[in-house]
């Protein structure tokens, strides 16, 4: 049963693909807004799919009553797609356990936090007052989980995150937080190698955004750009003219823009500096990589790259399928992480731990892949080891390039 309460590695190949690519380009036409921005970066079109990845259905024979998952994150909201691609993963998962397991039926029970973290703490309190959750996957921001982890701590509620990158979210000393994918202390120095390596920019303009997500992510991009740094500055959530910054930024003349913040304001940001003259790259963290950016941004969105700690799962054939089939959409950012924390959550309930504290025990000594990546969590609650992957606008679509770090 479907309920909604409404409360407010890839393959070696690719990787020499890249290095070749880098070690063939120019860096570039000089002008007087920074080096041009069309870089010949080559695309990767296949993705290997881990042959031993544990599935939703496992073995159909599984058996359980009345247990329930949730998804707490943003459904509405200006930044709302990135859980919307989540959520549809989830329950992409939940349907295809339900088909293979006639006696264990797990339901799925939405609360939409708006990403706000203001207005996230009354939906995660009603979710953690429902005993029949058992485990959830959210919340996606890490603004509204910072807010949150707390509540969920009291209660003994097993959380994944399968987007939220704030290295700090590990450090409160949570038992039942665990992130699904690489956090921004990996992700920023990626992205400044990135940068400098593969993209050749000898100057950078460092933008961030007020987000918890923003700051984090800056800090480390920012410590591991170094003197290739030019310049920074900050924008708000829910700005709309961005000329102040785009000033200082045409004075600056840097050959990159690295903005660490979410598509709202990104997308407005690209389109008005692009329009001032600036020809240099544009680029952005999993927060700025979606098809959102594209379609607000326009045709300044030719600029953009973008870095994620997630795999295409565009690129797995048999999850794109699968996917749009249910879905009516081509997986998102994070669809595919959303989709692997729910088999993480329905492999426990399958192997008979269907209390909070079992539950939350499965996930603490798992070790197994998963579609995107290799699940095995440190007492911490991060990920072993997890890398980071590069991406760019190619004929208006989101194209991969492929690990950039790790």
């Amino acid at each position: 049963m479907i309920r909604k309460k409404v409360v407010a590695g890839v393959a070696a190949a690719a990787a020499l693909l890249l290095l070749a690519g880098c070690a063939n380009q120019a860096g570039g036409t000089s002008s007087t807004t920074g080096s041009s921005s069309k870089i010949d970066v080559p695309t990767v079109s296949s993705v290997d799919t881990p042959k031993d990845a544990v599935l939703p259905a496992g073995d159909g024979k599984a058996t359980c009553s009345n247990l329930n998952l949730g998804y707490i994150g943003a459904e509405t909201g200006p930044n709302a797609q990135l859980g919307i691609n989540i959520v549809n993963g989830v329950k992409l998962a939940i349907d295809q356990h339900n088909k293979a397991n006639p006696g264990c039926q797990v339901g799925l029970k939405e609360f939409d936090t708006e990403g706000d973290p203001n207005k996230a703490t009354g939906p995660v309190t009603q979710a953690v007052s429902e005993a029949d959750i058992v485990g959830v996957i959210g919340l996606p921001f890490s603004g509204e989980s910072k807010a949150t982890g707390n509540i969920f701590e009291q209660q003994g509620l097993v959380h994944i995150t399968p987007s939220a990158t704030n290295p700090g979210l590990t450090k409160n000393g949570w038992t039942t937080f665990f992130r699904g994918l690489g956090n921004d202390s990996q992700q920023g120095p990626a992205a400044a190698k990135f940068v400098t390596d593969t993209l050749k920019a000898k100057k950078v303009y460092l933008v961030q955004d007020d987000s918890d997500y923003g700051i984090g992510l800056a800090t480390a991009t920012s410590d591991a750009l170094g003197s290739a740094k030019t310049g920074s500055d900050k924008v708000t959530t829910g700005q709309k003219d961005f000329s102040a910054v785009i000033s200082k930024i045409m004075n600056a003349k840097p050959d990159a823009v690295y903005y660490a913040g979410y598509y709202a304001e990104a997308a407005p940001f690209d389109q008005q500096l692009v329009a001032k003259g600036y020809t240099g790259a544009f680029v952005g963290p999993d927060g700025v990589k979606d098809d959102q950016f594209i379609k607000l941004a326009g045709d300044a969105s030719k600029n953009a790259f973008f870095t994620c700690p997630c795999i295409p799962g565009e690129l797995l054939k048999d999850f794109e399928s699968q996917y749009k089939a249910a879905s009516n959409a081509e997986p998102g950012t994070y669809s595919i992480e959303g989709y692997d924390a729910a088999t993480v959550l329905l492999s426990g309930i399958d192997a008979g731990k269907v209390s909070r504290a079992d539950l939350k025990d499965w996930v603490k000594t798992y070790d197994k892949d998963g579609l995107s990546k290799h699940y095995k969590w440190d007492s911490t609650g991060e990920l072993q080891a997890p890398a980071v992957y590069g991406y760019k606008v190619d004929s208006g679509k989101i194209a991969y390039i492929g690990p950039i770090g790790q």
